[in-house]
């Protein structure tokens, strides 16, 4: 069968589990992106089979943008200022999708795409611009489970630069109510990117987590009242694969509420 870039594609060899996209094709193997989890990957040729347009759908997106979060609040009496977001992204497309997903839940969001391995050297001077109240560092990550140890930081693809980055960026702001950090990626090192200075990372199980995730958990928070406790167990229910995709701290809403409207 011949395959091209752009082609939508599943793996014989995983049971057809993860639609992905063809970014690239060298010789007989092709490099493949999630098309809506974070996840890159590469696959012989032979091993690929095209999609059905039904298996390219997002179900779990397009019910995201159904949602408006502040139609469950009072905009008669009330007004609302939402913090601002700095969301940095080893993938251009991904980006894309979330700050769609924050402009249609009227969150303020800057957006900026740097690859993994140039996220800690820019980091500190895009807060210093922005000035953020919640950063999100993401991209692209993987665990190699064929090496078998989940504590050995050379058995992830990006998990290092996400640490790196989320370092940087509690030297420019230490404290969590300042500044709260949402890192990681598709099966990220959970446990050392909170030991690093995260309020919220992936993967706490090691799976694959969804395009939105990130930006699912900094939008919940923005728009929950300012010292109102979020309820943490929600929140995770509401990324694509719960706690097992994405877990951290419980943290107070960061939205101002002001009257009369």
């Amino acid at each position: 069968m011949e395959f091209k870039i752009g082609d939508y594609v599943t793996r014989n060899s995983y049971d057809n589990d993860i639609v992905f996209v063809i970014v690239d094709i060298k010789e007989s193997e092709a490099i493949l992106k999630g098309y809506d989890l974070r996840i890159v990957a590469d696959s012989p040729l032979s091993d690929l089979v095209l999609c059905d347009d039904e298996r390219k759908k997002d179900d779990f997106a397009d019910e995201l943008f159904k949602e408006d979060i502040l139609d469950k609040v009072d905009r008669d009496e009330y007004f609302y200022l939402p913090p601002r977001i700095l969301h940095l992204d080893g993938d251009s497309e991904y980006l894309e999708k979330c700050l769609k997903f924050y402009k249609n839940n009227r969150v303020m969001a800057f957006g900026k795409t740097i690859k993994e391995d140039e996220l800690d050297k820019n980091v500190y001077k895009l807060l210093e611009e922005v000035n953020p109240d919640i950063l999100i560092i993401t991209g692209h990550d993987a665990y190699f489970k064929k090496n078998n140890d989940k504590n050995d930081l050379n058995n992830y693809k990006n998990s290092e630069n996400f640490i790196k980055a989320v370092r940087e960026a509690r030297r420019y702001e230490k404290s969590h109510e300042k500044l709260l950090i949402i890192a990681g990626a598709c099966q990220s090192d959970y446990e050392e990117l909170i030991k690093a200075g995260a309020d919220f990372a992936s993967s706490p199980k090691r799976v694959n987590i969804h395009a939105l995730d990130p930006a699912i958990i900094a939008t919940t928070v923005s728009l929950t009242e300012k010292n109102r406790e979020v309820n943490l167990i929600e929140l995770l229910e509401k990324t694509k694969y719960g706690k097992d995709g994405m877990g951290g701290l419980m943290v107070n809403g960061l939205m101002y509420v002001g009257y009369p409207r």
